[in-house]
C-alpha cells in the first residue's frame, strides 16, 4: 500500500524558518532508516506558500492565485511516499520520526487509490492511457541517475 505522508506547515514553517542543526541531522537519520527498510520512494520539503500558486477551476476558466495562503494548519510543509503493508505500518513509523518543527506539529498519513479502486469505471481506453503515464514514468525514472 502507497502513502503520502504529509508534515503539516506551522506559522514557523510559513516563515521560512530552517529547522536546527540538530533537527535536519536527525531527520536525515531518519529518512536512512526509511530506506533501509524499503519504505521511502521519495520525499521533500516544500518552501512556504507565500513562493507558491494556486489554479482556481469553474468549468472551463482558470484563474491564478498568488500565495500566501491562509489557514496554515491546512498546508503542507513537507512529504514522503511510502510503501508499507498497512496503515498501522505507517502510523508506527510516523510515531518513530522526530518532531518536525520546533513546536507543537501534525503529519498526516493518506493513503494513495490504485487502479483497482477505478476498475468500475475506468474505460479501456482510460485504463490504457495511465498504463501509458505510468510506464513513461518508469523510464524516465529508470534514465535518471
Amino acid at each position: 500500500m502507497r502513502v503520502m505522508v504529509m508534515v503539516k506547515a506551522t506559522d514557523d514553517s510559513e516563515k521560512g524558518i530552517m529547522p536546527s542543526t540538530e533537527l535536519f541531522e536527525q531527520m536525515g537519520k531518519f529518512n536512512e532508516e526509511l530506506v533501509e527498510a524499503g519504505i521511502m520512494l521519495s520525499g521533500d520539503g516544500l518552501k512556504p506558500s507565500r513562493l507558491g500558486k494556486r489554479v482556481a477551476f469553474d468549468g472551463s476558466s482558470r484563474r491564478v492565485i498568488d500565495g500566501p495562503f491562509a489557514e496554515t494548519r491546512e498546508l503542507v510543509a513537507g512529504y514522503w511516499i511510502w510503501e508499507v503493508k498497512d496503515m498501522a505500518e505507517a502510523v508506527e513509523w510516523v510515531k518513530r520520526c522526530p518532531n518536525p518543527m520546533p513546536g507543537p506539529s501534525e503529519i498526516e498519513i493518506r493513503p494513495f487509490y490504485e487502479m483497482a479502486d477505478f476498475a468500475e469505471i475506468a474505460s479501456p481506453e482510460g485504463q490504457a492511457s495511465h498504463d501509458r503515464a505510468g510506464e513513461g514514468l518508469a523510464a524516465r525514472d529508470g534514465n535518471q541517475g
